[in-house]
């Protein structure tokens, strides 16, 4: 008898439908769907049922679109998404259910920034000093104790997105005006975090890391979301062997078992500090965005999607792994702001860089400049040598430009 997997996925983007695809492909399946608009031809007709909400994000239409579900197809076997916003309702559906997965506890640790600080610092692991503050007088509190610069982010945040750097007295008035703060609107306050920036993912299975892999960020991500001219990237080095590599590994699996996650895919972001000490910068329970994904499966040469899919579906994964790659990943950015009106280097790009390209998404002229940090296109690389990578991203970057003309 096949299993009902309710999928949630509120909107049809191109990294959505692999997941769907990789969760389509798995046996012994029905997949049903909640979402607000539907995919298009042909990952539509790989569910059985789909059924449309006008909020998807929002708790109540989770819950009544897997409740339509149900009672036309019975007891959901999982209920998954990858959205991190909506991690939390899937684990509240998951617990009116009775369905196996991560729980409303364990969602809320890794979702909600400063518990999840509280249990790793608790769990003995290093993490930024941070506090919620709910008005101006406990922010100027902890900046007195902490010092500047600090970084304000929402306590539910994703990723680097509405986070700031405050480098004065001024600058944090200025921003905590802008952020609304208040006792029903705290603002998460961090110390600041210095050195080299890199991530940690793994695919987690019955709450042990069966295979795991790390990226580093060339500049960090605060860096790249205060200027958005930068054209920066992203490297998964081939070698993992090195000591502060080994150290953040401990770190993420003790991260991972702090917070409790069975089943899943987890993305860590942590930084190596100038004196080679280590810290956690925040852990998710999801898939990584920004091509880190992809980049994860490309130096492992697996199916990463039907990785993630295995292991929340089948409490499965198909391994062992072994790294036979590096990989980078330049974001196409530029100055100015307004329309795309030109990308120049493109074929000098192609020649240079054509025979291990991976997957490239060039700009599309005309369109809006891109509010978000992962820019308007980007060119993903793949190569035995992590050397010859660090050269092809190098020479992406030199050679691949952006033009953008003001609306009049």
């Amino acid at each position: 008898m096949a299993r009902n997997v309710v999928f949630v996925a509120p909107f049809p983007s191109e990294t959505t439908l692999r997941f769907v695809r990789a969760v389509a492909s798995l046996d012994d399946v029905k997949l049903l769907g909640v979402v607000h608009t539907p995919p298009p031809e042909p990952e539509l007709r790989l569910f059985a049922d789909l059924v449309r909400v006008t909020e998807p994000m929002s708790l109540e239409d989770v819950l009544d679109g897997v409740e339509v579900l149900r009672r036309r197809h019975g007891q959901p076997f999982r209920i998954i998404g990858i959205l991190e916003m909506l991690q939390v309702n899937l684990a509240h559906a998951r617990e009116r259910y009775g369905v196996a997965g991560t729980t409303v506890k364990t969602a809320e640790l890794f979702r909600e920034k400063a518990r999840m600080k509280d249990a790793l610092r608790a769990a003995g692991l290093p993490v930024a000093r941070h506090a919620l503050v709910r008005s101006e007088a406990e922010a100027f509190a902890f900046a007195t104790e902490v010092g500047f610069p600090l970084v304000l982010k929402p306590p539910a945040g994703m990723g680097a997105r509405a986070t700031f750097r405050v480098s004065a007295p001024s600058e944090l008035t200025r921003v905590l005006s802008g952020l609304c703060v208040s006792p029903v609107a705290p603002v998460l306050a961090e110390e600041m975090l210095r050195g080299s920036e890199h991530s940690f993912e793994t695919i987690t299975v019955g709450g042990v890391p069966q295979a795991w892999s790390i990226a580093s960020y060339r500049p960090g991500c605060l860096e790249v979301l205060e200027n958005p001219w930068i054209q920066w990237a992203c490297v998964l080095p081939r070698e993992l062997d090195t000591p502060a590599f080994q150290r953040a590994r401990a770190l993420g699996v003790a991260a991972i078992g702090a917070l409790g996650l069975e089943d899943g895919m987890t993305h860590m972001e942590w930084f190596e500090k100038a004196d080679g000490g280590l810290a956690i910068g925040e852990i998710a329970a999801r898939p990584p965005g920004a091509q880190l994904l992809h980049m994860t499966g490309a130096v492992h040469d697996v199916d990463i999607y039907r990785a993630w899919a295995r292991a929340v579906v089948d409490g499965a994964l198909d391994a062992p792994w072994q790294r036979k790659y590096a990989a980078g990943c330049a974001y196409v950015r530029g100055m100015g702001s307004g329309r795309v009106v030109a990308v120049t280097g493109v074929r000098e790009t192609h020649e240079a860089v054509g025979e291990w390209l991976v997957e490239a998404r060039l700009p599309t002229i005309g369109a809006h400049k891109s509010d978000s940090y992962e820019g308007d296109g980007y060119v993903m690389v793949r190569h035995e040598n992590t050397a010859k990578v660090e050269e092809l991203i190098t020479t992406i970057i030199q050679t691949l430009k952006i033009h953008y003309a003001a609306e009049g």
